[in-house]
């Protein structure tokens, strides 16, 4: 893991955010941003499929200055990170990717993945050297999914090929799929997309990523629930309301499977829960994160020794 000062604005005045690389597969390189403390327990953020690491910022920046070492990963095939020359995409491969570099953060680690982020935290869970985590959140995302939700997410990725003319072309696009309104101009979005050769704005993924053969196995629940199954530390699952990729059946088949594990259902939200409620959803994370893994532990804590 290589390190470097950034120019992001981190979660405290005047702080940065650390540029971080890991070793990717097929001999890439993965890139991440990191908040807060280095030495501190680690919260490793798994953005949804087709977004890239600034999809955490607010939510980074806010574990950072609560005192987690707070790391948003872009995934393979996103963002900064490599593509893989062969292409793959497999959750397996994700998978191996989550594990390895949660390992190198070390422990205590914490997990936090949406959507596509999510399945590759629970299936590195039932590799056959399965990662060993302290804390696991899911956002909007668990074993038992509604087809219909999962299909809408398919046509607004592999819809427009060819790119968007124009960043307002592009934002009514995601607009349409999320019922709202946004902004053209916004950062995020801007990270979300690169101009190409041709002068058109595209996703800024690989779109290898949506190849057949790299969907086998993202549909297999019983996978995911025996890696839970296997899951020793606490779990939350935080939900957007207005999802119709997780229903509250699918929530609660969740909570079956994992025992003891939390839920929180937020109504402002759609399957984007970071996106569309980042307040109520940061407070949320944090709030589980100070029980399920205190950012100091209490041995290394000088106010909570003993006088």
């Amino acid at each position: 893991m290589r390190s470097a000062e950034t120019g992001a604005a981190g979660g405290r005045a005047g702080a940065a955010a650390r540029r971080l690389e890991f070793p990717g597969p097929a001999a890439t390189v993965m890139v991440a941003d990191a908040w807060g403390p280095p030495d501190a327990p680690a919260v490793l953020l798994l953005h949804g499929g087709g977004q890239t690491r600034h999809a955490w910022g607010d939510t980074a920046r806010a574990l950072g200055a609560q005192g987690w070492n707070a790391v948003a990963l872009d995934m393979p095939g996103h963002g900064d990170s490599g593509w893989p020359e062969d292409g793959d995409y497999t959750l397996r491969r994700l998978a191996e990717s989550v594990a390895s570099t949660a390992r190198a953060l070390g422990r205590p680690v914490a997990l936090v993945g949406a959507s596509l982020g999510g399945m590759a935290a629970m299936a590195a869970l039932d590799l056959p050297d399965p990662l060993t985590i302290d804390a696991l959140v899911l956002v909007d995302i668990a074993p038992r999914t509604e087809e219909i939700g999962v299909r809408r997410i398919m046509s607004f990725m592999t819809a427009h090929p060819e790119g968007f003319e124009s960043l307002d072309e592009a934002a009514a696009h995601i607009a349409a799929y999320k019922g709202q309104p946004v902004g053209a101009r916004s950062a995020g979005l801007r990270k979300n997309l690169r101009l190409n050769a041709a002068g058109r704005w595209v996703w800024h993924w690989d779109p290898r990523l949506m190849h057949d053969r790299n969907h086998a196995g993202r549909s297999d629940p019983e996978a995911y629930e025996r890696g839970l199954r296997r899951l020793a530390a606490p779990a939350l699952l935080v939900r957007g309301r207005r999802s119709d990729v997780i229903t509250e059946a699918g929530a609660r088949a969740f909570l079956d499977a994992v025992p003891g594990a939390r839920y929180v259902d937020l109504h402002d939200a759609g399957h984007m829960v970071a996106g569309d409620a980042n307040d109520a959803f940061t407070s949320s994370v944090i709030d589980f994160l100070r029980e399920a893994m205190p950012p100091a532990p209490a041995s290394t804590n000088p106010k909570d020794r003993p006088r």
